[in-house]
């Protein structure tokens, strides 16, 4: 490498410009940056002159290094999760959500499958009969969907989320039970006898017919099974839950259905019901107390008049609810039904997302294409399914994409002269930059970068147009070598003059790139990084592999061959004849093998009025020896050819006899410097041009105002698809989405429960949470074990103001005050566990509403046992799980009386009830980017986690940070276009 001169002298290889203006350099102040620019000028001369000598070497070994990066292509990994692609990389966000997944597990909540229904015409309304009938039309053909997979049927009652089936000591009820539960689908079908019809389970009793939800009286059931079997506690059970008659007892949507049950309102009018009215308020599931599916949860786009009454609505949504793929696995772990096939978490992932495409399929075709209403589907397996589709590589795409630019490269290039033309390198040039790219990629996958959709969407198509626009500025400075440029330093001469404009460029793209890096969203940061490393790339193929092919192009040129059909010799091609020396000295020259030539000799020289540089071109004629070798030589010695000395002239004259041909002229080159830059000259299209800019310019400026913060799902999902159409439809009609709160370990309910309460009360306050008619936030699983433990305190002050239960006996009370007798008199202490004094001297909840610290995890395992409904409401998930504890108020033994277990005796810090709810509803204008579960709270992350999350359905907008509370800081929890749960359930 050339050692740089010293300040006081230039380069001698530097172009007579620098030269000229060398004193200005020398004297002025821009001595140092002019003599760096000189400097790396020499450098690339260097570069340029060693690629030409050595072009075929270089294009090897560079089309070799090239391939090599791009085999890594074979090893990269494409992320799809839009958790690990836009949650900010060590943030709190992912910190909260790495420990949420450690502590509750990476799925312990349910998936749900939504419809959402919208008429065709817009602003029509949907409160009627005959629209509720389609959407019973799709929910029912969404229903019955089956799946084939290891040898079983798996249908919807297999695989649904079951809120809570209790546990009954009758075998055969407990049986009847199971398969009877209902699956937990949240529907505006509910409101009507129509609801049963969704729920698949069924069971049988010896004389009746099969017992299934269209035609079960729980009521009327129970009296007949009253005489053969003890179902007091089962009664009290349903009571509890305010069953009543379930379905049987609603309003038939149709009434002159044959099925239509007897004991509906409407059975015998044969009246259609007022939907609009028997929707108001939202509906409830089988269980009026725990089941109350929201208005808001299933109309979408209502008006109302102005006392707030229900006038229309112009969607409607149902919800399926399904088990995840652990509580599959843990539900069928050692069931018959699954003994031979090895089952495991893996095979209950595939079964879902089987039953979930199939889902999805047969609601969309449930319709006619002619009916009045449309039906969009959903589920997260095909939203994961489009997304990974999306992300992956469009081999159609890209393949189109480059071969436009190769079509528009060999097009703009080729020339009428064959010693212009560039057509093949404008060919080889956009297959150098392909390749470039994908070494590049390759490169990022050989690091670990994980690619994303921008990375296989948007990349390819950038680098393209970054590397072509290097690509044609060096071969059009190639053919615009300035005269007397001996031919071995073409390539040299040429990156002098345009390599340093191709490195700045190319640096100025990769350093942007590397500092966009920063930014810590994972799927931006990955874009950053692999856009600089194929810029890169890029640079590296532009500045070192493609000079080699134009090198070899220029061998072609100086052979007279055609462009692109280079096997080929020109038919105009000139004649170059050697002459002999001795034929020089005679200055004689064989008739025929010889022709008078003119040489150009260029002088440049500074004019004293500025600094630019005058070149004077006095043509002589003489007759110049070849040298004797004739090929080699010329590209690649210091000789040259007789065509190098024609120079002007001759590109002149060839130009000339191609004059005539008036389409040679037609070429963007032509365009540009005839008609468009003499039009941009004049001063009207100036002041156009200005005028122009400035209102784009304030046009940007305005709508950059309008940029909302956050990422919704339909910035994401392709425009187009069945999945965008839902989302869009969603996040118009039920654009809701739920809170989670978290807390760490360490964090102690039993004395924190005022702080909870509070805590919850300023959720409730907060603005845009449950718009109207809701008017409180849904209970905590809190407020449902307070409300249990109240319940079954007044059903012993009851017994005891009435003698049925005593200090001594319990027998003669009721079930719950009973059980009410047990938890009074537990003292915690494993030492002395009961103490009989307390039976009229505490409260199981005092006049605050707090319940005693000692009595907190001794009542939390007896609620778990006792109220199955009541807790699958709840949402709890408790870790560890508490122990079964069976309560049967005529065993008086100790240990009847001794209620204990891990959740008693373990310390608070250990145990960690999951599924705390402070869910709200609001619009989802304001929805955060960083939209998953986020722990907030005092404590070490040393023990466990209390996962705070909304019912299903139930979805609120970001509250401010903050720790409203005064014990703890909390976050929002986005769960995309589900917002699935169990919704609220007031009481």
């Amino acid at each position: 490498m050339a050692r740089p001169p010293p300040l006081g002298e230039l380069p001698p290889d530097y172009t007579l410009p620098a030269r000229c203006a060398a004193p200005q350099i020398l004297t002025g102040s821009l001595k140092a940056p002019l003599w760096l620019r000189a400097y790396f000028q020499g450098l690339l001369f260097s570069l340029g002159c060693g690629i030409q000598r050595h072009c075929g070497k270089v294009l090897f070994l560079g089309l070799l290094a090239l391939g090599a990066l791009a085999l890594g292509l074979r090893v990269a990994i494409i992320e799809t999760d839009l958790e690990q692609l836009w949650v900010e990389v060590g943030s709190r966000v992912s910190q909260e959500l790495r420990y949420t997944k450690e502590k509750l597990g990476e799925e312990a909540a349910y998936t749900s499958q939504m419809l959402i229904q919208t008429p065709r015409q817009e602003g029509e309304n949907v409160l009627t009969p005959e629209a509720l009938g389609l959407h019973l039309q799709a929910a029912l053909a969404a229903s019955k969907v089956q799946v084939s997979l290891y040898g079983k049927s798996w249908d919807l009652n297999k695989i649904c989320y079951k809120s809570g089936v209790p546990l009954i000591e009758n075998g055969m009820i407990e049986r009847m039970i199971e398969k009877l539960f209902p699956c937990v689908i949240l529907t505006p079908l509910d409101c009507f006898w129509e609801g049963a019809k969704l729920q698949g389970g069924s069971a049988y009793l010896p004389g009746r017919p099969d017992i299934q939800w269209t035609n079960l009286d729980p009521k009327q059931l129970l009296e007949e099974l009253g005489p053969f079997a003890s179902l007091e506690g089962f009664r009290e059970l349903l009571d509890k839950a305010q069953v009543g008659q379930a379905y049987v007892g609603r309003p038939c949507l149709n009434p002159d259905d044959l099925h239509c049950p007897p004991s509906a309102p409407n059975h015998h009018s044969r009246q259609a019901p007022n939907v609009t009215q028997e929707l108001s308020g939202g509906c409830h599931g089988f269980s009026h107390k725990f089941m109350h599916w929201q208005e808001e949860l299933l109309l979408g786009g209502v008006a109302r008049d102005p006392q707030g009454q229900l006038l229309r609505a112009e969607a409607l949504q149902s919800t399926f609810l399904l088990m995840s793929p652990r509580q599959l696995y843990e539900h069928f772990r050692g069931d018959y039904q699954t003994h031979d096939i090895s089952w495991s978490e893996e095979q209950a992932g595939t079964v879902l997302q089987a039953w979930q495409r199939r889902f999805v399929q047969l609601a969309q075709e449930a319709l006619p294409e002619n009916a009045s209403q449309q039906v969009h589907a959903f589920s997260s397996t095909t939203l994961d399914d489009i997304l990974h589709a999306f992300s992956e590589v469009s081999a159609a795409r890209v393949v189109g994409g480059y071969l436009l630019m190769l079509a528009y490269a060999c097009v703009t290039m080729l020339r009428w002269d064959c010693a212009q033309s560039q057509g093949a390198v404008g060919l080889a040039g956009v297959l150098l930059v392909a390749l470039a790219v994908a070494s590049g990629l390759g490169l990022c996958a050989l690091l670990g970068i994980a690619f994303n959709a921008a990375t296989t969407q948007v990349l390819p198509f950038l680098a393209l147009g970054i590397g072509v626009d290097d690509i044609f500025l060096l071969a059009h400075a190639f053919t615009e070598a300035p005269p007397g440029t001996p031919l071995q330093e073409r390539m040299g001469e040429c990156l002098q003059r345009t390599g340093t404009s191709v490195t700045l460029t190319s640096i100025n793209n990769m350093v942007a790139f590397f500092m966009a890096a920063l930014v810590p969203i994972p799927a931006l940061r990955a874009f950053s990084l692999q856009a600089a490393i194929v810029v890169g790339c890029n640079f590296a193929a532009v500045m070192l592999v493609f000079p080699a092919i134009l090198s070899l192009d220029l061998h072609r040129r100086h052979c007279q061959r055609l462009d692109v059909l280079c096997c080929f010799s020109s038919p105009c091609s000139a004649r170059v004849i050697q002459i002999l020396p001795q034929e020089l000295a005679d200055r004689t020259v064989p008739v025929g093998i010889a022709h008078l030539t003119a040489t150009v000799q260029a002088f440049a020289h500074c004019e004293a009025s500025s600094q630019h540089v005058v070149t004077i071109l006095p043509p002589q004629a003489h007759l110049v020896p070849p040298p004797s070798d004739p090929l080699g030589s010329e590209l690649f010695s210091p000789g040259g050819s007789t065509r190098d000395l024609l120079g002007q002239e001759e590109v002149t004259r060839q130009k000339a006899a191609c004059k005539s041909l008036s389409c040679a002229r037609w070429n963007l080159a032509h365009f540009a410097r005839h008609q468009f830059a003499p039009l941009l000259l004049q001063s009207h299209a100036k002041a156009v041009v200005l005028v122009l800019f400035g209102s784009l310019l304030g046009l940007s400026l305005y709508g950059a105002t309008l940029v909302q913060d956050g990422l919704v799902l339909t910035d994401v999902v392709p425009q187009g698809t069945k999945e965008h159409a839902f989302l869009s439809a969603q996040l118009r009609y039920f654009s809701l989405y739920e809170v989670a709160l978290v807390t760490q370990g360490g964090f102690d309910y039993a004395h924190s429960q005022r702080a909870l309460f509070d805590l919850h009360q300023r959720f409730s306050s907060l603005k845009a949470v449950l718009p109207p008619p809701a008017t409180q936030a849904p209970r905590t699983w809190l407020h449902y074990y307070r409300n249990w433990l109240q319940g079954i305190q007044a059903a012993f002050d009851q017994d005891w103001a009435s003698g049925r239960i005593t200090r001594h006996s319990y027998r003669n009370g009721s079930e719950d005050g009973a059980l009410a007798y047990k938890l009074l008199i537990q003292t915690g202490d494993a030492q002395e566990p009961l103490d009989f004094s307390q039976l009229t001297t505490r409260k199981l909840v005092d006049k605050e509403g707090l319940i005693p610290p000692e009595l907190f995890y001794v009542g939390l395992t007896v609620w778990v046992s006792s109220d199955p409904l009541g807790l699958a409401a709840s949402q709890a998930n408790f870790y560890p799980p508490p122990p079964e504890w069976l309560h049967d108020k005529y065993d008086t033994t100790g240990e009847n009386l001794r209620i204990s277990g891990p959740a008693a005796l373990l310390p608070a810090g250990c145990r960690h009830p999951a599924g705390v709810h402070f869910p709200c509803l609001c619009p989802a204008a304001a929805q955060p980017l960083d939209g998953w579960p986020h722990s907030a709270g005092p404590g070490n992350d040393d023990r466990g986690a209390l996962w705070h999350h909304g019912f299903p359905g139930h979805q609120a907008e970001r509250h401010p940070r903050g720790d409203p509370c005064g014990f703890c800081g909390h976050r929002c929890r986005v769960h995309g276009p589900c917002g699935s749960g169990l919704p609220d359930h007031p009481g």
